[in-house]
């Protein structure tokens, strides 16, 4: 059950519809999904993640498949189910093949047992492994 309600287009002040709008243009869906409405009642919050995640998740040097693959793990590390599910369908729009799915779900599931075996054991980093700063810039 949601902690808040969620602001439905017509019941939201303009600020919040210029960046529902901006939403919807920008995926091009007739209204946004429940995440958005329930940011709504911050509109100061609404626009600072909306910005954010335009940002973030634009193409650049990953494609927006892999961004929404990542998204997939982090969630899933997270337990987040909203994002979870958001984020599983926005990859199978971009073209995530079951096959892909599959993968991903055992290079998490995998990178979850090995990362709490490691933490368990406190197992110090081999000196190879540490990575210093590319100096030579992106």
């Amino acid at each position: 059950m949601a902690t808040v309600s969620l602001l439905n287009y017509d019941e939201a002040p303009e600020e919040v519809q210029k960046v529902f709008d901006e939403i919807k243009a920008a995926r091009d869906i007739p209204d946004v999904n429940n995440f958005w409405k329930a940011l709504a009642h911050d509109p100061v919050t609404l626009r600072r993640v909306w910005n954010s995640l335009s940002q973030v998740m634009k193409p650049g040097a990953l494609d927006p498949l892999t961004k929404e693959m990542l998204y997939i793990a982090v969630s899933i590390a997270n337990n987040c189910e909203y994002c979870i599910h958001s984020h599983t369908a926005a990859a199978r729009a971009k073209g995530m093949t079951e096959t892909q799915y599959a993968e991903l779900l055992a290079v998490v599931s995998m990178a979850s047992q090995t990362n709490a075996l490691v933490t368990g054991m406190k197992v110090p980093v081999d000196e190879d492994f540490l990575v210093a700063p590319d100096t030579a810039g992106p």
